[in-house]
């Protein structure tokens, strides 16, 4: 029971803050601190930035605003980085508020659009405010779920855009996962958005234990007796998982000894030694049984593949494994039959519909990219009902939608990122596990990593420890973008408005510090100078010509040493056979006898076969004559000599000898030491400096040694402090240099003139791909204008599509036609507009990819799925997304080519396309 003094602050802190005080009464548990705080800062009038771990319950403030917009009779817009996400808080907020007060924006599906709270994807919000659309009238609230997306490489720039550009009426409620830089981001909202309070979460709402199994066993990663703080089990490592590691290392040395020592591998007495096997990989069969013994199911299990994954539902059917109940798999089978009733049959039958119903009857199920998107519906439904005990799914699933697991279970601490095999980050590594530990539903989570030979218990607790992911901008102007802040703001607020970015944010910090530094070292250069002061007269002036002088000697010598192993390689050229010459230095100096003078055409320069006087007979290199060699004498070589017979060397070694006794050099025969002079020119200047440096009065100062070092100091810091100075220009204004550089680029092409934005320019605006530049070309010149609506979509298809990997599928097909002319001159485009981004420094388009061209002309032409999964190469899943994609482009051409035949291909082509499980999926993650 609470005290009387908790009772009156609960009551002061209800009149305070009211609308928080109705919000709380609609959750039937006990609100989290945070959560509190968070709430209180919104209905205070401020932003809010809230940093918190998967499955803390960050989102419910996210749900306090929509609240907070209603009683103030103002619009929340709800936005998030995947459309599945989208589609899942829609549900939600429906089932609390009601549909006629709900909608939904994902670019492919609109239900509701003026509805006071509105869900869509941070895309769409984005387009919404360049285009000026009525909608953003009214609005309060904008809450920017999983923020943390601003790092992506690929869209983050989105987040920033929108955070940048929103009135500044709109109160930004901010939702990210932990980051260890959550105040230096808070601090940047504050700066572009106003008051924003940072609220930072670190302590999981379920305690998440870490272990490692080997062979059936699972052991505990740490030896501690409990969670820390943070909620997370850490400290020292189990010595029972480090005795584990050191035998197996133990027995892999042995293994590496006994391959070396023997062939065949027999021992002594005849027989093969006794094995010594190491801990076993368990089996992802042996795994998931073993988790159901211990009550550790419902479990999300990582495979970074997605062959793996659908391997490992293939290998748990052959095993027999069911962990459904009768009346569970009846409730699962007529689910499944419901969501995919609407997809033909004979589409079902292309993309394995009945081996993925009788995997989720028994409770298994992949989930990946390449699922087909109503298939993943149906496994996360499942999943969040508790029906679907384990899911094999690659690291996109812990990016995507919300589904918290008792277990993760971590395969192998390694993936492929695309170009190699890398190791998972602290921050992948606690994104995965982070899904463990329901709450409200499970007292603990467990996060499991299968024991692989080699795997370091030690790295792997410091991974399980580490706190520190900072989050950093992927921001970049694009030419979308630079065309719809012109025509909004004018070229010069534009660069303005930029320059408040993360990105550049974050530079002007690292700036901060660098400043600093050069600071101290113009102080210190100042008392430098002082102390290289002389009373006899100009210091500075006396360093300038010992520096010039210094200089020019060194250049002189330089060319002398040049100009020495030019002629010294000269002279190499000019030996004989016979010829007796010195060797002046080294292991072989003295006298030797040229055998065979080499070939001046090796790529090391001539290298001549010798025998010296004390019989070693060697092939010398250009680095044995610094000076030029000149024969000294002739004597005969026998034909029979042979520089691998120790004999035959001696035998001439001794005529050698008895040939150059007592011999004296000709008279004018250059020595070792002789060089050839400087040129005239540079000879009379460095007299004239060294002339110059003793008359002047400092030369005969007494302490010219300590000005001379305090003088070097002085130069040695300065070349530091430029550098410093060269740091800090490249970091400062980087966002506006490369804003002005895509300007460029558009004024070139006739996009941009001056502050006002061209027709060209009108039809970039609606145009959103990573291509945009190149699409926009391809309007301007009429590449498409001839095509059929299935031609089309082959052309667009190759803007939008990327192989996952350069190798992946056959060479591309093309079909007969006008396409593959048109292709041609896409590419020969692309290679224009190339050069032009790299004269301006730029590089944002890509080459054209063909790989997706012949399954989107064959599926706008009305092709059979299964026949265009055959042309692709492709699972359901991709085939789904860039068709989807695809669509998302022909619709922005047919809004660009407005008033114009095209449009009315382009149409053609969104109808054509749109069917099948791609009409299907409409409201699925693409």
């Amino acid at each position: 029971m609470s005290t009387p003094a908790e009772r009156y602050a609960r009551s002061r802190q209800r009149a305070q803050h009211p609308v928080l005080g109705d919000f709380t009464g609609l959750y039937p548990f006990e609100i989290d601190e945070f959560q509190l705080e968070a709430c209180r800062a919104l209905e205070d009038g401020d932003g809010v930035l809230v940093a918190a771990p998967t499955g803390s319950g960050k989102t419910l403030v996210g749900e306090f605003a929509v609240h907070l917009a209603l009683e103030q009779g103002r619009k929340c817009f709800y936005t998030t980085p995947i459309k599945a996400l989208s589609n899942q808080k829609f549900a939600d907020l429906v089932d609390r508020y009601g549909p006629e007060r709900v909608g939904l924006l994902t670019g492919d599906h609109t239900v509701n659009g003026e509805a006071p709270i509105v869900v869509m994807t941070t895309e769409v919000l984005r387009n919404m405010i360049y285009a000026g659309s009525r909608t953003l009238d009214g609005l309060g609230f904008v809450v920017m779920d999983e923020v943390h997306y601003l790092a992506d490489r690929h869209r983050g720039a989105v987040w920033e855009e929108v955070i940048i550009h929103l009135p500044e009426s709109v109160s930004v409620v901010s939702l990210s996962a932990t980051v260890s830089n959550a105040e230096e981001f808070g601090e940047w909202l504050g700066t572009v958005r106003g008051a924003t309070r940072t609220i930072v979460e670190e302590r999981r709402p379920v305690p998440l234990y870490q272990h490692v199994m080997v062979g059936r066993r699972i052991f505990d990663l740490f030896d501690d007796h409990g969670p820390s703080a943070g909620g997370q089990l850490e400290g020292k490592v189990n010595p029972d998982v480090l005795r584990i590691s050191r035998d197996d290392a133990q027995r892999s040395r042995m293994k590496d000894y006994r391959g070396k020592k023997g062939s065949g591998g027999a021992g002594r007495n005849g027989r093969r030694p006794t094995s010594h096997r190491g801990p076993s990989v368990p089996s992802r069969y042996e795994v998931v049984e073993r988790l159901a013994g211990a009550a550790m199911l419902p479990a999300i299990y990582f495979i970074f593949s997605r062959v793996g994954c659908d391997a490992a539902v293939r290998q748990c059917l052959d095993a027999n494994l069911r962990l459904t109940t009768p009346a569970e798999r009846d409730t699962i089978i007529e689910l499944v039959e419901s969501r995919c009733a609407h997809i033909p049959s004979e589409d079902l039958h292309a993309v394995g519909y009945h081996d993925f119903l009788d995997g989720l009857s028994r409770g298994v199920a992949a989930h990946h990219a390449g699922l087909l998107p109503t298939f993943k519906e149906c496994v996360e439904t499942l999943f969040e009902a508790g029906l679907c005990r384990v899911v094999f799914a690659t690291e996109t699933l812990a990016l995507g939608i919300n589904m918290p697991a008792r277990s993760v279970v971590i395969e192998k601490l390694s993936k492929w990122n695309g170009e190699t095999h890398a190791e998972l980050t602290p921050g992948e590594y606690t994104q995965l596990t982070g899904r463990a530990g329901r709450r409200g539903i499970d007292v603990e989570g467990h996060g499991v990593v299968l024991w692989q030979p080699g795997l370091d218990p030690t790295a792997l607790a410091g991974m399980a420890s580490t706190r520190t992911y900072p989050l950093r901008s992927s921001f970049r102007p694009s030419y979308n973008m630079a065309v719809n802040l012109v025509r909004q703001v004018g070229r010069d607020t534009a660069r303005t408005l930029l320059e408040s970015s993360f990105a550049q944010f974050q530079a002007d910090k690292a700036v901060v510090g660098l400043a600093k530094q050069l600071r101290k070292a113009d102080e210190a250069l100042d008392g430098y100078a002082e102390a290289a002061q002389c009373d006899r007269g100009d210091f500075a002036a006396y360093d300038r010509i010992r520096r010039e002088l210094s200089a020019l000697e060194k250049q002189a010598s330089k060319a002398r040493k040049a100009d020495r192993q030019q002629a010294a390689a000269d002279s190499l050229r000019t030996l004989k056979p016979g010829d007796v010459i010195e060797v002046p230095g080294g292991k072989f100096s003295g006298m030797a006898v040229v055998i065979d003078p080499g070939n001046p055409s090796d790529r090391d320069g001539q290298r001549p076969y010798v025998l010296t006087a004390r019989s070693q007979a060697r092939r010398l290199g250009t680095f044995d004559f610094p000076t030029p060699v000149e024969p000294l004498t002739r004597m005969r070589v026998p034909k029979s000599f042979n520089g691998r017979n120790p004999q035959s060397r001696r035998d001439l070694a001794n005529a050698l000898k008895a040939k150059t006794h007592g011999f004296q050099r000709p008279p004018g025969h250059r020595g070792r030491d002789e060089m050839p002079d400087v040129d005239p020119r540079t000879r009379s200047e460095i007299q004239r400096l060294r002339d110059a440096q003793r008359a002047h009065p400092c030369h005969s100062c007494p302490d010219l040694q300590d000005h001379l070092r305090w003088s070097d100091r002085w130069h040695k810091l300065d070349r530091d402090a430029s550098t410093l100075r060269k740091r800090i220009e490249s970091r400062t204004h980087t966002i506006s240099r490369q804003f002005d550089r895509v300007c460029d680029v558009l004024t070139r092409l006739d996009y941009l003139d001056g502050d006002e934005v061209t027709a060209r320019g009108e039809r970039l605006r609606r145009i959103y791909t990573d291509m945009d530049l190149l699409a926009a070309e391809c309007l301007r010149r009429d590449l498409w204008t001839a095509l059929t609506p299935s031609e089309l979509a082959g052309a667009l298809s190759a803007l939008v599509y990327e192989a996952r990997r350069a190798e992946d599928g056959p060479p591309a097909r093309l079909p007969s036609g006008a396409l593959p002319q048109v292709l041609t001159d896409m590419h020969r485009l692309f290679a224009e507009l190339e050069s032009i981004e790299r004269e301006n420094h730029l590089q944002f388009l890509r080459e054209p990819d063909l790989g997706f061209v012949m399954a989107a002309y064959r599926w706008a032409e009305g092709d059979d799925l299964d026949d265009v999964l055959r042309v692709s190469g492709l699972a359901a899943g991709d085939f789904v997304r860039w068709t989807k994609q695809i669509l998302d482009l022909a619709g922005q051409v047919s809004s660009a080519a407005a008033g114009t035949p095209l449009q009315k291909t382009a149409r053609q082509t969104l109808d054509a396309m749109r069917r099948g499980v791609v009409a299907y999926s409409s409201m699925a993650e693409v």
